[in-house]
């Protein structure tokens, strides 16, 4: 049975709309009397905000440098680059620079547009286009919309004005023209109103788009894409389907004042054309050269993934199983304590998890009671709603500034709401899979886990969360910085944990007997999957302008640029590592899908980790090392040996020897090389 969803957009006069025929996801009258039994408090002052009122803060976003901080950083509309000038706009197209371990195309200063503006802030948004408010002495100028996939930059006046663009045009018909400034080419195209060298005359109810052309267009070719930019874009809206067939699949239509098609720009996932009609021009970016078209709609499908709670270990043998058991008992026997904040916290509890469903499976209750004890007491913390009331770590406060569900003791920047799909998405599968074997824990827990849930794939606009906070529907991957401090805009690094933090929400989705949430985690998870295969673990850089890039990953995605690096290690093995971990049971099917790359692609991405015969070297290792499993039997072998060779300290904290090794049976019983694809 298929499911049809709708990400609505936000603005500060919108009232909460369902997001489903079959029912919101966490509506407000679900998650405002679980947030009122919580504390409230803001565990760091938020930064300057250029936010319209009753908006909610996008935290997450690619645009989320709009509209943090003391000054508005550059942000990245693929294919463009836009940033906010004193007075007015500034929209540039980057042109990428590879190198061996990096393809940059940072912000562009290349044609402007002065409004004779003071104020600008962000007035409305949605998931996949940005509004900003131009206003000066009090009086609204005009607005300014951008958008992923879109080369517009669409300004629509509010009152009579005369505005300056930074280069005089060259005229190509009434109110159209071009203009080339930084080395790339413009068009401009005014409707109701009038252009003449720099000044753009404009009626209350006008507009300018601003275009960027690509290279190489002839007149004919320059011709019919003003006529595709003449109507102002406003808005994109997105909708999503899941079935239980071969695809999950993302539609965004692209809105014009005139509801005229517009020009659009594919991603390299969503194929050639995603749908629009080919204009045989195209623009050189760091995902290498991508297409222009024309239409209003983009859709594309991804292979649909199935969250899964348990390796499968039918196929080990009778021996096989007693050395799995031997070194579970060891593992749950020598589990410390749980740490404190959301990050590592979260971690310890998925690791003690996997430790308990291996026991169930392996048939051993005394393990499996023993350590669903020390899982449960954790859980039980964590989901009290007046835990921080009395202690000041393992508990959860509500934001009501930023708007959030924020653990006490931070990492990584979680209290400004960074990486906080990366920590819960820990917290869901471990609450998702035990929930699903003793509903009774699932209903305990709910009262809190919902919000859990609710702070990353909240899809209500309630106002009480941002919708699917990180998750981007354009690129089909998460932003991972919340306030996004930075001139390359928005970023993301662990495209493996932002897997499991959709499959976190699909299992307690299940657990808890919410279709409205499991249809929209099956598709989060789908498209999850899917761009980090295409983006980050099996990317394809066979185009051109990616030459001299000497990697087989991509570990470190920004909207400016493309790194073989990671935030935390220089080492390898790390940066391999951080597409994998936690390696958690729903990752075998995206990772041994042809899409992957095959037993090729994973013994390319081993070798150049620096996992070696004699073990893994560097942090996150251990990953790598399971990892290369999904090549084949005899690589399996190899990595079971390797394994039995790691010292201790090579086993990262949020993985267990035992579930590694099972993990590495599982895949020698059932590989790329068994199925006759490696």
């Amino acid at each position: 049975m298929a499911t049809a969803l709708v990400v609505s957009g936000c603005t500060a006069d919108d009232d909460p709309t369902p997001d489903a025929a079959g029912g919101p996801v966490y509506p407000a009258s679900q998650v405002d009397p679980l947030i009122a039994a919580l504390p409230s408090e803001s565990l760091a002052a938020p930064p300057a905000m250029r936010l319209a009122d009753g908006l909610v803060p996008p935290t997450s976003t690619w645009f989320a440098g709009l509209v943090f901080g003391e000054t508005a950083q550059p942000v990245f509309p693929f294919p463009i680059s836009f940033q906010l000038t004193a007075s007015g706009v500034a929209a540039g197209l980057p042109r990428p620079v590879t190198s061996s371990t990096s393809v940059v195309a940072p912000a562009v200063v290349g044609l402007t547009l002065d409004l004779g503006a003071e104020e600008a802030l962000v007035s409305s948004y949605d998931k996949v286009a940005v509004t900003i408010e131009h206003r000066a002495g009090g009086t609204v100028l005009g607005r300014t919309t951008v958008a992923q996939g879109s080369p517009l930059v669409s300004y629509t006046a509010e009152t009579d004005q005369t505005d300056t663009l930074g280069a005089p045009v060259v005229p190509t018909g009434d109110g159209r023209g071009t203009v080339e400034v930084g080395g790339s080419s413009w068009g401009v195209v005014v409707t109701g109103g009038g252009l003449d060298g720099t000044s753009v005359d404009l009626d209350a109810g006008g507009s300018v788009v601003l275009v960027a052309l690509p290279d190489g267009a002839t007149p004919s070719q320059v011709d019919t894409v003003l006529d595709a930019a003449a109507s102002p874009l406003t808005e994109v809206r997105t909708t999503f389907g899941t079935s239980g067939g071969a695809a999950s699949s993302t539609t965004l239509d692209y809105v014009t004042a005139a509801a005229a098609d517009t020009l659009i720009v594919p991603a390299p996932h969503q194929g050639e054309t995603g749908g629009g009609t080919a204009t045989g021009l195209g623009y050189e970016t760091i995902m290498g050269t991508v297409p222009l078209t024309i239409g209003s709609r983009l859709s594309f499908d991804a292979p649909t993934v199935t969250a899964s709670s348990e390796l499968d270990l039918d196929g080990l043998s009778a021996d096989e199983r007693d050395a799995l058991g031997r070194q579970l008992r060891a593992d749950v026997a020598s589990t410390g304590e749980f740490p404190a904040d959301t990050y590592y916290g979260g971690k310890a509890i998925y690791r003690a998890t996997m430790l308990w469903q291996l026991a169930v499976q392996l048939g051993d209750d005394e393990s499996a009671d023993t350590v669903k004890k020390r899982v449960v007491d954790q859980l039980d913390l964590w989901t009290d709603p007046d835990g921080c009331t009395v202690r000041a770590q393992q508990c959860f406060v509500y934001d009501p500034t930023v708007k959030g569900l924020v653990g006490q003791a931070s990492s990584f920047g979680s209290e400004l709401f960074n990486d906080h799909h990366f920590h819960y998405g820990y917290f869901l599968y471990a609450a998702g899979v035990l929930g699903a074997d003793d509903p009774e824990l699932a209903e305990r827990w709910a009262p809190v886990m919902d919000l859990v849930a609710a702070d990353i794939g909240s899809g209500s606009e309630s106002g009480a969360f941002p919708d699917q906070r990180a998750f981007d529907p354009y690129w089909s991957h998460s932003w991972a910085s919340g306030y996004s401090p930075f001139a390359d805009g928005n970023n993301q690094e662990s495209s493996s944990e932002a897997v499991g933090a959709s499959a976190g929400l699909s299992l307690w989705a299940t657990a808890t007997g919410d279709d409205a949430l499991a249809a929209q985690a099956t598709w989060m998870l789908s498209a999850e999957a899917a761009s980090a295969l295409a983006y980050f673990v099996a990317p394809d850089l066979s185009d051109p302008v990616l030459d001299g890039y000497e990697h087989r990953i991509v570990s470190l995605n920004w909207g400016a640029k493309r790194d073989y690096a990671t935030w935390f290690s220089a080492e390898p093995s790390a940066i391999a590592g951080i597409q994998l971990i936690p390696l958690d049971p729903t990752s075998v099917s995206y990772l041994s899908s042809d899409a992957a790359g095959g037993a090729e692609q994973i013994a390319a991405v081993v070798a150049e980790s620096g996992v070696a015969d004699g073990g893994a070297v560097g942090p996150l290792g251990d990953y790598v090392l399971m990892y290369s499993s999904l090549a084949g039997p005899s690589a399996a072998a190899d990595a079971l040996s390797a394994l039995a060779d790691l010292p201790e300290a090579g086993i990262d904290d949020g993985n267990s020897r035992a579930y590694a090794m099972a993990y590495i049976l599982s895949a020698g019983s059932s590989t790329l090389e068994a199925r006759g694809d490696g």
